[in-house]
């Protein structure tokens, strides 16, 4: 596919996929339309890299998925991410999460365990003169406090829980959303930190790749 083609099937997505799932902040839209998705997706996948499901970066270690464009946009709008937050992105993959958040956000932490995608991030961040992230390698399910707290969290994949270290992590009156899986069912959900107590509202169905190393420790019933 040539740079045009590209061009085209971002339009497209953003007009077919993305805004009728009510997906309404310019400033979001404006930054799907404008980063190239392809680049983020592994040279075999490139032909993908605008269709409605989930793609997966890498073919070893532990899969990391970029987000379906809808669920992804959905997410992030739901994070109500203004020009002066910092913000942490959990699970960042080659690092496309975090150039969208870049363009709503003062700062950006991109976290990533996977080491090859890390180095991949990087480097796209300086190809495309991205300045205001950081791609940082470390144990997702650890957050990365030592750049907090965060006026928002989020994770790009399901999880089964979400660690209370990373709520920690979060200014007072700041947000996490994350889908979480409940009964077998993704629910995209917010996550409210007010003087310490988190509270959350669950918005709708979601169902997406999981994220790893967040499963609920198996219980044993006797």
């Amino acid at each position: 596919m040539s740079m045009m083609d590209f061009a085209e099937s971002r339009m497209n997505m953003v007009k077919s996929q993305v805004r009728p799932s009510e997906v309404t902040d310019r400033r979001l839209l404006n930054a799907l339309l404008n980063l190239p998705r392809e680049r983020f997706v592994p040279a075999s996948r490139r032909p993908m890299a605008y269709v409605d499901e989930d793609i997966l970066l890498n073919d070893e270690g532990e899969p990391r998925w970029l987000l379906e464009p809808m669920h992804f946009a959905r997410l992030v709008q739901l994070a109500e991410i203004g020009a002066g937050h910092l913000v942490l992105d959990v699970g960042c993959g080659t690092g496309y999460s975090t150039a969208v958040l870049g363009r709503l956000a003062d700062s950006v932490v991109g976290l990533e365990s996977d080491p090859a995608l890390c180095q991949t991030a990087e480097a796209l961040m300086i190809e495309l003169g991205i300045d205001n992230v950081a791609i940082v390698e470390g144990d997702l399910r650890e957050g990365y406090p030592s750049q907090g707290p965060y006026d928002v969290i989020i994770l790009e994949g399901a999880v089964e829980e979400v660690p209370e270290g990373l709520f920690k992590q979060l200014r007072n009156g700041g947000r996490l959303v994350a889908p979480v899986i409940e009964g077998g069912i993704g629910k995209a959900m917010v996550f409210h930190s007010i003087d310490g107590d988190v509270s959350h509202r669950v918005v709708y169905d979601m169902n997406v790749h999981r994220l790893p190393g967040f499963e609920r420790p198996k219980t044993f019933v006797f």
